[in-house]
């Protein structure tokens, strides 16, 4: 059966749009709420210009989504309760303004608003039974493709698993090239890279098809152009901000491979970021995509990145399974990149052999 993807409803694009959030949000508001709630990264909590335009009406509030770390199923629920212990009514939405994180945890307590239990329930592929309030996703950086994707990446109690669901998929996005501007460049290099990486992992997938594959070029082309070329800072702001978009899309009808995969055991034992993680990783794979790894590591030397060395070292041997045991629960991944049969290729202990040189 054909998946029937479910897209954004609606999308606003360019410099300065985030001065429409207003009148975009107006159409939201109802008399008889708890108004709307602005989940905002804590990276902007003294940057008072920023907040002052954020449209703040009647019993809308700011909070900050702390993301010093990733995501956790225990954050979302912690976060949801406290919405619900504000007030009986529920928002009329939750926008989440920041990067990759913020925009996961505004989709996941969106959904947890109106599902029952924890969170770490529904980790998994089409788990949600209730659709969320109203939720807006409005990138501070990009790279991610949360701001796109039918998924909310949650480090739970014992797996790193997102909710994957067509309820997850934000009502409105706000794109505004202005707001990623002042990102430090490392932060801004390793979220690029998680999209350079989406784009590299379906057009060699087997799960690829023209749908993907249209996404994935020209994201890709983007990324090149932003990363390898010479250029003015603003116009490549825009082209990122696209790739991102692009590259979101080309993994939505096809899947991502061997590197989120084991990104995904590596950040839940180091506790480290997605986009440095799937740097980490990537870096390591010349033997499944050779040619974009040659590229990657061309990008890490024009834009003097020092990737880090050697993080799993000192890890025991049950840190080495507990990895292991993540990576590969996410059997999808695994099939696009490697086949059908791709348990006869990739064995416990070859995904063991492969984090050690990490």
């Amino acid at each position: 059966m054909f998946k029937n993807f479910k897209l954004v409803d609606k999308v606003v694009f360019g410099r300065g749009c985030f001065n429409q959030l207003d009148e975009i949000l107006n159409h939201q508001r109802t008399l008889k709420s708890q108004g709307i709630i602005f989940l905002v990264d804590h990276f902007f909590k003294k940057n008072d210009q920023f907040l002052a335009r954020i449209p703040l009406r009647g019993n809308d509030r700011i909070i900050f989504a702390d993301v010093t770390n990733e995501p956790t199923t225990f954050y979302v629920d912690e976060l949801t309760q406290s919405i619900k212990n504000h007030s009986n009514l529920l928002p009329d939405g939750i926008i989440g303004i920041g990067g990759g994180s913020t925009m996961d945890l505004a989709k996941a307590v969106s959904l947890m608003l109106t599902n029952e239990g924890s969170a770490a329930d529904y980790q998994g592929w089409d788990l949600i039974k209730v659709p969320a309030v109203y939720h807006a996703g409005i990138p501070t950086l990009s790279g991610t493709g949360a701001e796109v994707s039918r998924t909310t990446v949650l480090t739970g109690p014992v797996k790193k698993l997102g909710i994957n669901s067509d309820h997850t998929v934000f009502n409105q996005m706000v794109l505004d090239p202005e707001l990623i501007a002042d990102a430090p460049d490392e932060q801004r290099f390793y979220t690029a890279m998680d999209c350079y990486i989406h784009n590299a992992e379906s057009l060699t997938g087997t799960f690829l098809n023209e749908f993907s594959k249209s996404f994935a070029e020209k994201s890709m082309d983007l990324c090149r152009q932003v990363f390898l070329e010479n250029g003015d800072r603003a116009e490549k702001d825009d082209k990122l901000m696209m790739a991102s978009l692009f590259g979101g899309l080309s993994i939505a009808y096809s899947q991502v491979g061997v590197c989120h995969a084991l990104s995904y055991g590596l950040s839940y034992v180091l506790k480290l970021r997605h986009g440095l993680c799937n740097s980490v990783v990537f870096n390591h794979l010349d033997a499944y995509y050779p040619t974009h790894v040659s590229e990657f590591r061309h990008m890490v030397d024009k834009n003097h990145i020092s990737l880090p060395q050697n993080l799993t070292e000192s890890l025991s041997e049950a840190q080495f399974d507990k990895m292991a045991d993540i990576s590969l629960v996410l059997e999808p991944l695994w099939e696009n990149a490697l086949g059908k049969d791709w348990k006869s290729i990739m064995t416990r202990s070859k995904i063991k052999e492969l984090f050690s040189k990490m």
